[in-house]
């Protein structure tokens, strides 16, 4: 089958909830080869970035924040919501970065766009690189963030992924996308 002929139609949506950062909405859905229908619940976000930020010396600044998914803290790149007054992703990726760890960029490059989970949500994830990151100003948090930041250096990250330090997949997906972005560099 095609993609389009694998399809569900969607023949009513209805939200059930408004959770302030998301809301969820029941789909019912007829299957693509037959009459048959179910409901689905799906999340609707607003869309994501994350920037992976680099020094001139070649080292990653990290964040470790609160997580209340996990009751746990991570440890990630900068990153969050694209805002209804963002331009688009890169400008939220500016924002994102010197609101949460007071740094900004000589330059901002698009490495890829992923799907957190596409079985429930619809929304995506641009990843950007910060290269040459540079300490401007304090951070400013809002208010549901309290973050440190850390200076790693390039080459272990991939040991932390590994290890389970570093375990937020949209993350760990952004420093793939990196990878590849560099791979590039080295067949052009």
């Amino acid at each position: 089958m095609k993609p389009k002929e694998l399809a569900w139609t969607i023949l009513n949506s209805t939200q059930v909830a408004d959770c302030r950062i998301f809301t969820v909405h029941r789909n019912l859905s007829r299957r693509p080869r037959s009459t048959d229908t179910y409901d689905f619940y799906v999340m609707r976000f607003p869309n994501w970035v994350q920037v992976i930020p680099m020094t001139k010396a070649g080292e990653v600044l990290l964040i470790e924040q609160y997580r209340p998914g996990t009751d746990s803290v991570t440890l990630e790149v900068p990153g969050g919501i694209v805002d209804p007054e963002d331009e688009n992703s890169e400008k939220a990726a500016v924002r994102e970065l010197l609101e949460e760890t007071g740094y900004r960029a000589e330059k901002m490059i698009y490495l890829g766009r992923c799907h957190a989970n596409p079985s429930i949500q619809g929304n995506h994830c641009d990843v950007y690189l910060a290269s040459n990151i540079e300490l401007v100003q304090e951070p400013n948090f809002d208010q549901h963030e309290e973050i440190e930041s850390r200076l790693v250096a390039y080459d272990e990250i991939p040991g932390l992924i590994m290890s389970g330090a570093i375990s937020h997949s949209i993350v760990v997906a952004g420093f793939y996308y990196l990878h590849l972005y560099e791979q590039s560099l080295l067949k052009a």
